[in-house]
C-alpha cells in the first residue's frame, strides 16, 4: 500500500488519492507532458489576471513574479521532455479546470475574486501532488525535480490568497474559498481515465 504522508496546505479538503500515485507512477512520460502544459497555462493564467485588472498595482507586480516563474518551471520542464524524446504534443484536458472554472461566478467584482481563489487551489493543489511524486517517483533524479519545484507551488498559493485578501474583506474571502475547496476537492472524487497533473 502507498503511503502518502506529505505536508498539506490546509485548503484542500480531500488528499489526493493512491489510485492517482499509482496512475501517475505508470504514466511519467504522460505525466511530465501534461506538467509542461500545467506550467504553459499557469504562465498564461497570470498573464490573463494583469490584462484584464490592469490597474490593480500590488496584483501586477506579484503576479509578473508568478509568471515569469512560471515559465522557467515550464522551460525546465521541457528540458525533461527532452532528455526523455518526448516530443511536445497537444493532450485533452481533464475535466479540473473547466469544472472549476465553471464554479466561479461571471459578475464582477466576485469574478475577480473567484478567479484568485479558483488558481490559488490549483496551485495548491499542484503542491501536494508534485510532493507526491517527489515521494514516489521510482527514478531519483526526477523526483528531486519534483521536490525542487513544491516550494513555488506552495508560495504561488499564498501569493493568491494574499492578493484576495488585499482586494477582498477576509471573511468573505474565507468563506468563499471554503466553497471553493469543496467543489475542487468533488472534481478530483473520480480518477480521471486519462493520467494527468490533475486528474
Amino acid at each position: 500500500m502507498l503511503t502518502s504522508v506529505l505536508p498539506k496546505i490546509n485548503v484542500l479538503k480531500q488528499p489526493t488519492s493512491e489510485a492517482w500515485i499509482e496512475q501517475a507512477i505508470a504514466n511519467l512520460d504522460i505525466i511530465l507532458l501534461d506538467h509542461s502544459h500545467c506550467e504553459r497555462k499557469a504562465a498564461g493564467v497570470a498573464l490573463n489576471f494583469m490584462f484584464r485588472y490592469p490597474s490593480n498595482t500590488k496584483m501586477v507586480r506579484e503576479l509578473t513574479a508568478i509568471a515569469r516563474e512560471e515559465l522557467e518551471h515550464f522551460e525546465l520542464v521541457n528540458q525533461w521532455l527532452e532528455r526523455r524524446n518526448i516530443p511536445l504534443a497537444p493532450l485533452p484536458p481533464p475535466p479540473y479546470g473547466a469544472g472549476l472554472k465553471a464554479a466561479a461566478r461571471t459578475n464582477e467584482p466576485e469574478r475577480f475574486l473567484d478567479s484568485l481563489l479558483v488558481t490559488g487551489l490549483i496551485e495548491a493543489r499542484s503542491h501536494e501532488r508534485l510532493g507526491l511524486l517527489a515521494t514516489h517517483c521510482p527514478e531519483p533524479e526526477l523526483a528531486k525535480f519534483y521536490k525542487g519545484l513544491m516550494a513555488s507551488e506552495a508560495r504561488h498559493f499564498g501569493t493568491y490568497w494574499v492578493l484576495a485578501d488585499t482586494y477582498f474583506d477576509r471573511e468573505i474571502v474565507s468563506q468563499r474559498l471554503d466553497e471553493l475547496a469543496i467543489v475542487e476537492s468533488e472534481l478530483l472524487e473520480n480518477l480521471h481515465p486519462e493520467p494527468r497533473i490533475h486528474s
